[in-house]
């Protein structure tokens, strides 16, 4: 159980860190972009700290496609948390039927 667990906790940290480097950036529109690049840079080093790991404890009971799409999902959840909360954006009603539509590629993926 822990090993199926871990691999997911792992991916949700890297995901908090990805999306901060990839995102964070938009509330500082007005620093300069080559500052905001190594900023960015330097966050994506603790994304690979967690993703690497959490990818190969993961191979061990997930197939490639279902780490990614484990990966997927918790990229969409963050991702609509960080959009809300931190940059203020609003979440509509097409976003969500968007992620039901994932989330039934997801029960497609992993049906044995």
């Amino acid at each position: 159980m822990l090993r199926q667990v871990a691999p997911i906790a792992l991916l949700l940290i890297s995901n908090i860190f990805m999306t901060f480097a990839w995102y964070g950036h938009l509330k500082f529109r007005s620093m300069p972009l080559l500052i905001v690049i190594l900023v960015s840079w330097g966050i994506a080093f603790f994304e690979y700290c967690f993703q690497v790991p959490a990818n190969r404890i993961g191979y061990e009971c997930y197939n490639a496609t279902q780490l990614k799409t484990i990966q997927e999902v918790i990229t969409l959840l963050v991702f609509s948390l960080f959009s809300v909360f931190y940059l203020k954006e609003q979440f509509k009603w097409n976003y969500l039927v968007g992620f039901i539509f994932i989330i039934l590629a997801v029960f497609f993926i992993f049906k044995k």
